[in-house]
């Protein structure tokens, strides 16, 4: 026992030099724990006479208490001082300005912009959306659209194919999205009033051609439907599109297997400065293709030409947005470049909208 004075200086010493709370603890346990040199004296009190018991206990229990309010000082100090850290190394500036969420830094891609807005348009005429495979047959790309032995569209020069079956047939990459206009006349009956928007493959590529690029196609099949109906309609998407309010529109024959009477179609604009305005202007720009649907596809397709006819369009979405953003090449759209994207690209939030806008 008349060790007792140092066993309690050692203590409170190593409490003193505890560096943390995980030290302290150990400090604790080695004096007060079960097999602790404190509670190790306390235990040997059952082995003295009761005078002794009554004076060494209290010398005992003195130096116990003296160690416990050391470690709960001892404690607090490190847990200020663990706060401390804390607070420093978690400072903010609220002079900063705050951060952009998610929402506000990220981008739409112009091609899915300008996907959004003509849908926008479409479906404020009535069109719904029809979709389909991107790998097809040869059938739906090809011969139920009129396509002869031989066009050039069926080589491998111009067409990504795959190897033959085993019956001699091939698949392919749609070149076009025709094939779901085909799709729908085989399924539905008419009327029909849809557009097709999707990617399509063709062996091309320089700065207005990549092998893949996307397309949409319109397609209307009625009783009375005629090239009147034809014009208004493409006539008010481009104005809608390009948010002009007039601008004027040229049809100039042309050639389409799948068509007949088939058309070009030019829009009026202006070139300045290395900009293209749409709606003003002496100049005029080619913009898409389109016609009367030929008499071949629609019995290819189940549909009586005698009772029925319809027309179609079709144009390059990656076009159009190039000619509405100012654009200049077309492969900066597959690129994948963030700081074109933030430049070219729209925020989240700004659904395009008929009455609010498409691109504002």
């Amino acid at each position: 026992m008349s060790d007792l004075a140092t066993l309690e200086k050692s203590i409170l010493d190593q409490i003193a030099a505890a560096g943390d709370e995980p030290a302290l603890e150990a400090v604790r346990v080695a004096a007060l724990g079960k097999k602790g040199s404190i509670s190790a004296l306390l235990s040997t009190l059952g082995k003295m006479s009761p005078d002794e018991r009554k004076t060494e206990g209290a010398k005992i229990n003195l130096a116990k208490d003296a160690v416990t309010q050391a470690l709960t000082a001892r404690r607090d100090v490190l847990k200020s001082a663990a706060l401390d850290a804390r607070l420093a190394s978690e400072t903010i500036d609220v002079t900063l300005p705050l951060r952009e969420t998610p929402a506000e830094t990220g981008r739409i891609h112009p091609l899915s912009q300008a996907w959004d807005e003509l849908t926008t348009i479409f479906a404020d005429m009535g069109f719904s959306v029809a979709e389909g495979p991107d790998i097809e047959t040869d059938d739906y790309n090809f011969t139920k659209l009129n396509f002869p032995e031989g066009h050039p569209a069926r080589e491998m020069h111009d067409t990504f194919f795959f190897n033959p079956k085993e019956d001699g047939s091939r698949m392919l990459l749609r070149t076009h999205t025709s094939p779901v206009q085909v799709r729908t006349m085989l399924t539905q009956k008419p009327p029909i009033r849809i557009i097709c928007p999707g990617r399509t493959y063709r062996i091309d590529s320089d700065a207005t051609h990549t092998p893949q690029f996307h397309q949409v196609e319109g397609l209307v099949i009625d009783k009375g439907s005629h090239l009147g109906h034809l014009k208004w309609i493409l006539h008010e998407f481009c104005k809608a599109f390009f948010e002009v309010d007039h601008i004027n529109m040229r049809f100039r024959p042309s050639f389409f297997p799948f068509t007949e009477p088939s058309l070009e179609v030019d829009i009026q604009c202006r070139r300045d400065k290395g900009e293209i305005r749409f709606g003003e202007g002496e100049d005029w720009l080619e913009i898409l293709g389109c016609g009367m649907v030929h008499p071949n596809v629609l019995r290819a397709c189940g549909i009586d030409p005698d009772v029925y006819q319809g027309f179609a369009w079709g144009m390059g979405i990656d076009r159009i947005a190039m000619l509405k953003y100012g654009i200049a090449d077309l492969r900066q759209l597959f690129e994948s470049d963030v700081r074109w994207l933030n430049h070219y690209g729209f925020k989240p939030l700004e659904i395009p909208t008929i009455a609010g806008g498409l691109s504002s």
